[in-house]
């Protein structure tokens, strides 16, 4: 019933908050977040010809942690579920553990799906090798971006919306390379939550990768909190 209402009952990735930029005069608010190494179970899949299902990889990532009985990996060993789901483009980072992630290639059409396998698999030799060839392990890097946290529906145009509105706010606040076209090739969708559950319960983000340089200036110009 709690996942119906939002509730969330798995594990996500750790995270440090490095900034976060709120008020009443910031139109589209965000967190910077550092990510440490993580890795992932991901599933390749074309959505040329009209079609975006989400469902097939994600059973495929699904069968593979034992969801719906026996894991499909050697061992049969079953790996707990995290987030959130992502979403992005085909060849761009992406990062999860509750969420799945998604990527996608606007050429091709081909996507990704990947969910962020839990912290104590933190080497690959640790991690149980699929027996589906469809699911691939992959390191993902440490890495540090914005993150605007939302609720309610999602979906391609929706999270493109809002992927847009976070481009705006950060070249506002002055980090001229995260253009809306820029961010709207590079942006991941993170889910956190079951198609069930109620729409305004939902927590829903974007993130988009930022270098050193502009978290340095972002932190410089908005960090306000007292030295400890």
């Amino acid at each position: 019933m709690g996942s119906i209402f939002g509730k969330e009952t798995v594990a996500e990735p750790a995270f440090q908050v490095v900034l976060e930029r709120g008020g009443p005069h910031v139109q589209t608010p965000y967190e910077i977040r550092r990510y440490g190494e993580r890795f992932a179970a991901e599933v390749h899949f074309n959505t040329t010809g009209g079609s975006s299902d989400m469902g097939t990889p994600f059973r495929t990532l699904a069968a593979y942690i034992g969801v719906f009985g026996t894991p499909e990996n050697e061992g049969k060993q079953a790996i707990s579920m995290t987030a959130p789901v992502v979403t992005e483009k085909e060849g761009v980072k992406m990062a999860m553990t509750a969420p799945v992630v998604t990527e996608e290639d606007d050429t091709t059409g081909e996507r990704v799906m990947k969910f962020i396998l839990p912290a104590e698999y933190d080497e690959m030799s640790k991690i149980p090798k699929p027996t589906n060839p469809n699911v691939i392990i992959a390191e993902i890097p440490s890495q540090v971006g914005a993150v605007h946290r939302y609720s309610g529906s999602w979906g391609e145009a929706i999270n493109r919306e809002t992927a847009a509105e976070l481009a705006s706010q950060l070249t506002t606040d002055g980090v001229d390379r995260m253009s809306v076209s820029y961010v709207l090739d590079h942006f991941q969708f993170w889910g956190y939550n079951p198609p069930f559950c109620i729409p305004m319960f939902r927590r829903n983000e974007i993130w988009v990768e930022l270098d050193e340089s502009e978290v340095q200036y972002l932190v410089n110009k908005f960090d306000t909190a007292p030295p400890n």
